[in-house]
């Protein structure tokens, strides 16, 4: 597998953390302090599905190509109004894909699932089955949440990051985990009621819930875990890494992270300040900012890792 190209897309609105003292009982300090986090994009008036798509058209464009050279589309969600038709169907056809020989698929692993995609991208490619996979992890996690509740809904931000992947041997090594703790974070959706309901008690719709001090000591101790285990997987050591690009879920976890490897502070890149936690997408956004800021020039290696709600936690070491 080769990134041939990547792209991004967020919403227009910036909610600054002044913005949401105006209706929470917090501050811009409080937040910052906490989270490390000044602002994020939020969806107003956008479509979802629009923003998703112009991401993946960014990230064609950027690999040189057109909508019609795609063979695949591969979307990471967590959440969005539609059940179904799934994401990638909805942005094959603002991409103009008329297909039949185009399939589309959603996946969702949390905010591990950018790594986990790209595991299933890079088996499409090996096994013959697609020459060109336009991938995209997509959220408005701001959907999730309760908007009374300041511990999490000034964690979070919407937005889009994609990729355009083809044949290479550029994945050099990847590792994935789940271990069953679907109390650490969890939300739940409405279902239609049937007439032969009979379970009591079913809590079926529930605002994101999280606990963060098991978020934060799951997340430090797996990270640090992964990445030794993917990049001695690759035949490397730490230092050989270029780019650190882990998930973007709070500064302090990611501080917490690279102060346990003996690395220079500039290799582990950060957006959250800026951004929030767009779950999935908070890896390809971040990627897809520093390509195009030149801090990432083709044969660098990178090492990807995200954690998230399940428990699962993936990483994976990939020469640009």
């Amino acid at each position: 597998m080769k990134i041939l190209g990547t792209g991004s897309a967020l919403p227009r609105k910036t909610v600054t953390n002044d913005m949401l003292s105006e209706f929470l009982d917090t501050s811009d300090e409080w937040i910052t302090t906490r989270t490390g986090i000044k602002s994020r994009q939020i969806i107003s008036d956008e479509r979802f599905e629009e923003i998703a798509a112009l991401a993946g058209q960014r990230a064609i464009e950027a690999a040189g190509l057109v909508p019609e050279d795609i063979d695949f589309i591969i979307c990471h969600n967590v959440c969005n109004v539609y059940v179904t038709p799934s994401l990638a169907s909805l942005v094959q056809g603002f991409l103009g894909i008329k297909g039949p020989n185009c399939p589309t698929m959603d996946l969702n692993s949390a905010c591990a699932g950018f790594v986990y995609g790209l595991d299933i991208c890079d088996a499409f490619l090996e096994t013959g089955r697609a020459n060109r996979i336009l991938y995209i992890c997509a959220e408005e996690v701001t959907r999730m949440v309760d908007w009374n509740q300041r511990e999490t809904c000034v964690l979070f931000g919407d937005g889009a990051g994609a990729m355009v992947l083809g044949k290479g041997d550029n994945y050099l090594a990847s590792t994935l985990t789940s271990t069953p703790m679907p109390d650490v974070i969890y939300y739940r959706l409405p279902c239609e009621p049937t007439p032969y309901e009979t379970r009591e008690g079913i809590d079926t719709h529930k605002a994101m819930q999280l606990k963060g001090r098991e978020v934060f000591r799951n997340a430090v101790t797996s990270a640090q875990r992964d990445i030794r285990d993917v990049v001695a997987k690759a035949g490397l050591e730490l230092k050989d890494i270029d780019h650190y690009l882990l998930h973007q879920a709070n500064m302090r976890i990611v501080d917490a992270i690279k102060q346990n490897f003996d690395l220079p502070d500039e290799r582990f890149h950060h957006n959250i300040e800026y951004r929030g936690n767009t779950s999935s997408a908070s890896i390809p956004i971040l990627l897809d900012e520093i390509v195009r800021e030149g801090k990432v020039k083709r044969g660098d290696l990178m090492v990807f890792n995200g954690f998230g709600a399940g428990f699962v936690t993936s990483a994976a070491v990939v020469r640009y």
